[in-house]
């Protein structure tokens, strides 16, 4: 590790020396050498994370969540427990793709437990998953999803305000994003 700052736990193998400062990672973790995992984030218990993925700041990820290589995190998402990603959209048993999809999880965004997300897409800045959702398509910023398949359900601001598809609150008060 490269820094002296975070606290990683006895229990988790944790390979990748670039790991940022007050950064948090629980029991149970498995870490590959090349993963990057940026400042002051909690990874809790039971989390994988391989080696071609990308972890930005202030990010929480939480209990029973695989990130498989391909995925990017940018600064300030929270992933509920046992999200899943994925990253091959037809696998099969030893068979590898070339090139495993890309799938980014942009600023801000939240994405509640147990959700799916199919690889190659992205969610937009302060978007928000509700849980046990299947994201089968790229999400727009300032959106809130839920269902199977997730279906556009209203918005939300910067500072967390849901809003429906008026762009309303639940005072009836209009917002503009």
């Amino acid at each position: 590790m490269n820094n002296e700052n975070s606290y990683i736990h006895p229990l988790s193998d944790v390979k990748s020396n670039n790991i940022g400062e007050q950064t948090n990672i629980w029991q149970f973790c498995v870490i590959f050498p090349n993963a990057s995992i940026g400042k002051n984030c909690n990874i809790c218990a039971n989390v994988l994370i391989e080696n071609d993925v990308i972890i930005g700041n202030n990010v929480t990820i939480k209990s029973g969540v695989q990130l498989w290589d391909g995925v990017k995190i940018e600064d300030n998402v929270f992933i509920g427990p046992n999200v899943t990603f994925t990253n091959d959209l037809i696998p099969r048993s030893k068979c590898y793709p070339k090139q495993f999809e890309k799938t980014i999880i942009q600023t801000g965004s939240s994405i509640g437990a147990n959700s799916t997300i199919i690889a190659g897409h992205t969610i937009g800045k302060y978007a928000f998953i509700g849980a046990g959702s299947v994201i089968t398509k790229n999400i727009p910023p300032y959106t809130v999803w839920y269902g199977n398949p997730a279906q556009h359900k209203g918005y939300i601001t910067q500072e967390g305000i849901l809003l429906d598809l008026n762009f309303k609150d639940k005072e009836g008060n209009t917002h503009k994003l």
